[in-house]
């Protein structure tokens, strides 16, 4: 065999020998870096942040299309399982629904003339029935908050718990006008809540990392926004004084726009027919809906609904076995469980207490809540 024969026979080698080993090196420092928890954490979620990114531009070229029908009677008595919904965003807006203009955030000033008790009534649209409870910002006495399980300082973790109560201890613990239940927790023993939360310009819990699901947030000034954190980014938690994050999202921009999949819910009992509560705000962002359902609803009919009562944004709540409201010390919807978080709202009648008020007042005043690094692990 002549030498070039030979060269040219040796060349194969070498490249496979070089891609070898130049393989087993990638390996090696892949390994050194992942087995350091915080790379793994901030590479999954950079490739979730990029996964995310993807589905919300090809979703933007879908929306589009022209939609389909929402279903003519969205409410759904029965417990039947619904497909599960599309990982990208559904967006609809009926014609049927006039068109609402979006408004850039702004401060609800407080007056006192307009100070009166929080309204709660019974309603039937789009053939769902439900409590509407109409949140006024700019009333001086209207105060929203979170309550914990068994007065506990902080929210129920993967590391640190106080468990659950029944509702009816903690609404007559908290004496607030309105008492409805709050976001997701779990169902074993720590009984963890969902995403970040804030209250009376504190962390109730907090991880740098999160990126679930929906937020609403309450800024200076009454300024109210909801973030979806893997298609928009997460939301500058430290700028809030109330926040609760869950979902999935509803209403986006005054349109259905329902994405559940990619906000990381899979539970088919968040992505089926089942009992509901919802949360919103309508374009001019003074107030807050919060709706309470009677009849078993899909997101889409949920949403539907949302919409119609006039939502800017809005987003699904913990439902279920969990949906409860209680109005002036009276249970009009009792959970069917004990729970680990609710929303409180105070009005002129059941007045805030005093720290309460004390809190939003100082959070005008430019004071701002920072994670406690010896309660919050990360």
């Amino acid at each position: 065999m002549s030498k070039r024969k030979q060269s040219e026979g040796c060349r194969p080698m070498l490249r496979r020998t070089f891609l070898f080993l130049t393989g087993i090196a990638l390996a090696r420092v892949a390994a050194d870096y992942f087995a350091i928890a915080q790379n793994r954490d901030s590479f999954l979620t950079l490739a979730g942040q990029l996964w995310q990114k993807s589905l919300a531009f090809l979703s933007s070229i879908q929306s589009n299309q022209t939609p389909q029908p929402l279903p003519s009677n969205p409410s759904v008595k029965s417990a039947k399982t619904n497909q599960p919904l599309p990982s990208n965003p559904i967006v609809k807006s009926p014609e049927n629904y006039p068109a609402v203009q979006p408004s850039q955030p702004q401060i609800i000033r407080r007056s006192a003339k307009q100070a009166k008790p929080l309204q709660v009534s019974r309603q039937n649209v789009a053939g769902a029935s439900f409590y509407l409870t109409t949140i006024d910002l700019a009333d001086p006495e209207i105060y929203l908050t979170i309550g914990l399980a068994n007065n506990a300082d902080f929210a129920n973790t993967s590391k640190v718990t106080r468990g659950d109560e029944p509702f009816e201890n903690m609404v007559a613990r908290y004496r607030a006008a309105v008492v409805a239940n709050g976001t997701f927790f779990g169902k074993d023993e720590q009984k963890s809540v969902l995403g970040n939360m804030v209250a009376a310009g504190k962390f109730l819990k907090y991880s740098r990392w999160e990126n679930y699901g929906t937020t609403l947030g309450i800024k200076a000034g009454n300024q109210l926004e909801m973030v979806t954190a893997r298609i928009e980014g997460q939301p500058d938690w430290s700028q809030h004084w109330f926040s609760l994050t869950c979902g999935p999202r509803l209403v986006k921009g005054g349109k259905v726009w329902l994405s559940p999949l990619s906000e990381g819910f899979k539970d088919s009992h968040v992505l089926g027919v089942g009992s509901r509560t919802a949360i919103g705000f309508p374009a001019s962002r003074d107030k807050l809906f919060l709706v309470t359902f009677l009849d078993s609803l899909s997101l889409e009919a949920e949403a539907k609904v949302m919409q119609a009562i006039g939502c800017f944004e809005a987003m699904n709540l913990d439902g279920g076995a969990s949906v409860g409201l209680a109005h002036q010390g009276q249970i009009l919807l009792p959970p069917g469980r004990n729970l680990t978080n609710v929303l409180v709202v105070y009005d002129r009648e059941y007045p805030a207490p005093a720290q309460l008020k004390e809190s939003w007042e100082r959070f005008q005043k430019g004071s701002r809540p920072m994670p406690d690094k010896s309660v919050f692990f990360d």
